[in-house]
C-alpha cells in the first residue's frame, strides 16, 4: 500500500514537469533549423548622423537667420511676459544696461501708484529680420514683431485704467538685438525697443 502512493507522487510529479515543459514549448516556442542568424539581422555599424549645420553668425547666411528669429521670438514672449508681471531678474541677462534701467524705472513707476498690469500672450503672428549690420566683432539684428496680446492696467481699487481684459490687441514693435560674435556668451542682448 505504501508503494502505491510512491508510484502515484512519481507519476503526479512526472506529469507536472511534463505540463511545465509544454507550457515553456508553447511560450518560448521551438527551434526548426530556420531561423535567421541575429548577426546578419541588424547592421554591425551605427549610420552616420547628419549633423545639424552650425549657424554662421558672421556672414548673418539664411542658416544664422532662422536660427536668430527661433531665438528672438522665444526671447520677446519672455521679456514681456516677464516686465508684465514684474519680474525683472528673471529676464536680466537678456536686456542692455539701458534697456533694463528703462524696463525697472518703468516697473518701479507702476508699484509707487499702485499699477497693476496684466498681460496675456496670445502668440507670434510674425517676426521678420528688418535690418542687420555687423560693426567689427559686433552684431545688430533689428526685428518687427506683430504679436497678439491681451493686456490692461488696474488701479490698486482693480478698476481698468487702460487696455480691455477681454480684447486681444494686436501689437507692432520693433526690437534691436545685438551679439558679441568674440564672445562664448550665445545669449543676444536686447539694446532698443521701439513700438
Amino acid at each position: 500500500m505504501n508503494y502505491s502512493f510512491e508510484y502515484l507522487d512519481i507519476i503526479l510529479l512526472a506529469m507536472i514537469a511534463g505540463f511545465i515543459f509544454l507550457r515553456l514549448r508553447g511560450i518560448l516556442g521551438k527551434r526548426s533549423g530556420y531561423e535567421d542568424d541575429i548577426s546578419n539581422s541588424f547592421p554591425h555599424e551605427m549610420p552616420e548622423m547628419k549633423s545639424a549645420e552650425k549657424p554662421n553668425y558672421r556672414n548673418f547666411d539664411e542658416n544664422a537667420k532662422k536660427d536668430f528669429i527661433e531665438g528672438a521670438k522665444v526671447a520677446y514672449e519672455t521679456i514681456i511676459t516677464n516686465f508684465s508681471k514684474g519680474s525683472i531678474k528673471d529676464i536680466k541677462n537678456l536686456l542692455d544696461g539701458r534697456v533694463l534701467n528703462q524696463f525697472q524705472e518703468a516697473i518701479s513707476n507702476r508699484e509707487k501708484n499702485g499699477i497693476k498690469s496684466e498681460t496675456t500672450f496670445i502668440g507670434i503672428n510674425s517676426a521678420e529680420i528688418k535690418n542687420h549690420e555687423q560693426k567689427e566683432n559686433v552684431l545688430e539684428v533689428t526685428v518687427d514683431f506683430i504679436s497678439e496680446i491681451i493686456s490692461c492696467n488696474r488701479d490698486k481699487n482693480s478698476k481698468i485704467l487702460t487696455g480691455d481684459p477681454e480684447k486681444v490687441k494686436k501689437v507692432y514693435d520693433t526690437w534691436r538685438f545685438s551679439r558679441n560674435l568674440s564672445s562664448n556668451d550665445p545669449n543676444w542682448i536686447l539694446v532698443e525697443t521701439n513700438t
